[in-house]
């Protein structure tokens, strides 16, 4: 209602000063949220057992995400996949 009541010069000043926070910026690499989840757990130094429990999924599971993420990394290693998460913002 108090929209209304603003001459057009009034309204474009109100809306020309509200600050837009920018959005997240997330790289295009094509992980899963759990995919994420799971790097961030390895960066960790997490061992798949580990970061089967704590996710309650099982150890299969997990090495299936770590090849995934390896494969659309095109990564080899953990520690690629550690040094990947770090440029990009990952962890």
């Amino acid at each position: 209602a108090a929209g209304r009541e603003l001459s057009l010069a009034d309204a474009v000043d109100e809306a020309l000063a509200v600050e837009i926070a920018p959005a997240e910026v997330v790289p295009d690499h094509g992980l899963t949220a759990r995919e994420i989840e799971i790097l961030r757990a390895m960066v960790d130094g997490k061992p798949d057992v580990e970061i089967a429990d704590e996710l309650f999924i099982s150890r299969r599971t997990v090495a299936t995400h770590v090849q995934n993420i390896y494969g659309k990394l095109g990564i080899s290693s953990r520690a690629a996949a550690g040094a990947w998460a770090v440029r990009n913002g990952i962890v």
